[in-house]
């Protein structure tokens, strides 16, 4: 089973930006769709963004325009940057292909 583990999270005040990484133990992510999830205390797990084999691009309504999901084939890693970060992104992220979960990776957006 693939391993996927994240990183970049932390904590960054409103209007700032992070930029999280997800590295896969197999050559994947330039062959299956893949995407970030994000799970808030209380809430459930939902799609952020995801992108597909053929490189198209999929996001929530409240993240468009702020983050932006990438690749890099050579290096097995899945992006999502994020920009103008808002306390209500606050929340656990995820990578996600298939039925492999990554660990999570903390995200808190905080004055």
């Amino acid at each position: 089973q693939v391993q996927l583990v994240e990183s970049g999270g932390g904590l960054v005040q409103p209007g700032g930006s992070l930029r999280l990484s997800c590295v896969a133990s197999e050559m994947i992510v330039g062959i299956w769709t893949m995407g970030w999830y994000r799970q808030a205390p209380g809430g459930q797990r939902e799609l952020v963004a995801e992108i597909s084999r053929t490189g198209n691009t999929n996001y929530a309504d409240s993240v468009k325009g702020r983050f932006t999901i990438s690749r890099d084939n050579a290096k097995n890693t899945l992006y999502l940057q994020m920009n103008s970060l808002k306390p209500a992104d606050t929340a656990v992220y995820y990578c996600r292909r298939g039925a492999a979960w990554g660990q999570g990776t903390q995200v808190t957006v905080s004055s």
